[in-house]
């Protein structure tokens, strides 16, 4: 009789064991599962950002090539490394056909001489290049001379974004600023232009 229930015993602890190694691995694999399924998420929404930002790029690159275009500025950065966050719809750089506008605005109480709160420059481009270079990514250059501006302008956007930064070097002084933001062709963007000088 002790052996039977010794027996019985050894049978029912490793019927229990049995059971609970497969329930370890059960929850094991639906772990497993549960983390693909994530991985597999996070990759295809990356790919769906990739393939967005690819698409506003090679617009961008359109745009260049058509100059017809709007930096729309979040950030201006000055001379000494110094920079203020700005409001992109009165911040921009812009080219249409061959007339560029360059317009600076912070928010405050001084209206400025456009009227905004900065100053608002218009004039006609020349020497424009657009460079690609092995990497993809772009540069583009021109010269803007007019009433209130004589300077370069040098924009740079790297491959697949439409994120650019665009250098403003005066002829006359060395006080350079680069407008950094996103670029966009001219139907889409949203700017508001104030009086230019």
């Amino acid at each position: 009789m002790k052996k039977v229930l010794l027996l019985l015993a050894v049978l029912l602890f490793g019927a229990g064991s049995m059971m609970a190694q497969q329930d370890k691995s059960a929850e094991k694999a639906a772990k497993q599962a549960e983390k693909e399924a994530k991985k597999a998420e996070k990759a295809a929404k990356k790919a769906a950002e990739d393939a967005e930002s690819n698409a506003l790029f090679e617009q961008a690159v359109q745009a260049l090539k058509d100059r017809d275009f709007v930096l729309e500025a979040e950030r201006v950065e000055f001379k000494r490394g110094s920079f203020a966050y700005v409001t992109p719809s009165t911040n921009f750089v812009s080219m249409k056909g061959n007339k560029a506008t360059i317009q600076l605005a912070f928010n405050g109480s001084f209206s400025g001489p456009n009227g905004i709160g900065g100053i608002t420059v218009d004039g006609n481009a020349s020497n424009v290049e657009m460079k690609t270079d092995k990497k993809g990514n772009i540069t583009f250059s021109m010269m803007v001379q007019g009433v209130g501006v004589s300077a370069s302008v040098n924009f740079r956007m790297p491959k697949g974004t439409n994120k650019c930064t665009a250098t403003v070097s005066p002829n006359f002084n060395s006080n350079r600023m680069s407008f950094v933001g996103n670029l966009y062709p001219s139907e889409q963007s949203n700017v508001y232009k104030g009086r230019s000088l």
